[in-house]
């Protein structure tokens, strides 16, 4: 199971997670390529980079940074925020992007779905976050009536080949990893699954390891690297260790 070290970005910096004081942090950098840096350097094998401000205006934002980002880190990044049309993903992966990441609210108009996983459907990855076990829409702020893996069998049925699950519910320190619900969303579909959210220390890497064999293959962390309850190469350990 790979560890996937995520940056926020914001107006071409990379800000800490919205869930988080900046006085909490004691030597965190505004520097995106620094921080990638950071990660590349302790082992970090890939990157997940939320374009915050392209998530709020609709249309990719930060394509600069990310550029630098994947020229200076020399390490592969996912990236997502902001892509609602087809032109967007394919303006994202020209700018060197490893992997997109399609959001919730995109992926439910099921045209611009299809649309965007027949183009670069290896290169996509569906971003489902899931609210009390609903899709969540709107920024998180509200739910649908449909569940989590109703939604990920629908959109993998329209081609999806990869999906990062959030619980919203856990997103930054609260109450660790929903193992419960990972364990549902990957027993109900045959797609590899990316976890997000709640990851607080070592042992959520260790719960997320033991469902590996469902599907699970990597992790993205936040809040806890940034806020220091977690170290990298200490989370690539657990993630690598063989059971």
């Amino acid at each position: 199971m790979d560890v996937i070290p995520g940056i926020d970005l914001i107006d071409g910096k990379s800000v800490c997670p919205v869930h988080m004081s900046f006085a909490d942090v004691t030597s965190f950098s505004h520097d995106p390529v620094e921080v990638a840096q950071t990660w590349a350097s302790q082992g970090a094998r890939r990157l997940y980079l939320a374009d915050r401000d392209g998530a709020r205006m609709g249309s990719p934002q930060n394509l600069r940074a990310v550029r630098a980002i994947i020229e200076q880190a020399g390490i592969p990044v996912d990236c997502g925020g902001g892509i609602r049309t087809l032109d967007h993903a394919l303006q994202v992966l020209n700018a060197g992007v490893d992997r997109i990441v399609v959001g919730t609210t995109a992926a439910l108009e099921a045209q611009l779905a299809r649309e965007i996983f027949g183009a670069v459907g290896e290169r996509t990855i569906l971003s489902i976050a899931s609210l009390n076990g609903y899709v969540a829409v709107r920024d998180w702020q509200a739910r649908t009536d449909e569940r989590a893996e109703d939604f990920a069998k629908r959109m993998i049925d329209l081609g999806a080949r990869r999906i990062v699950f959030t619980d919203v519910a856990r997103k930054g320190l609260h109450g660790g990893v929903n193992i419960a619900a990972v364990r549902r969303i990957a027993e109900s579909i045959d797609v590899p699954i990316i976890a997000s959210g709640g990851v607080r220390s070592i042992d959520d890497i260790k719960a997320l390891k033991e469902l590996e064999p469902l599907g699970v293959e990597a992790v993205v962390v936040v809040t806890a690297l940034y806020s220091g309850t977690l170290k990298l190469p200490d989370a690539i350990a657990a993630a690598s260790a063989s059971h």
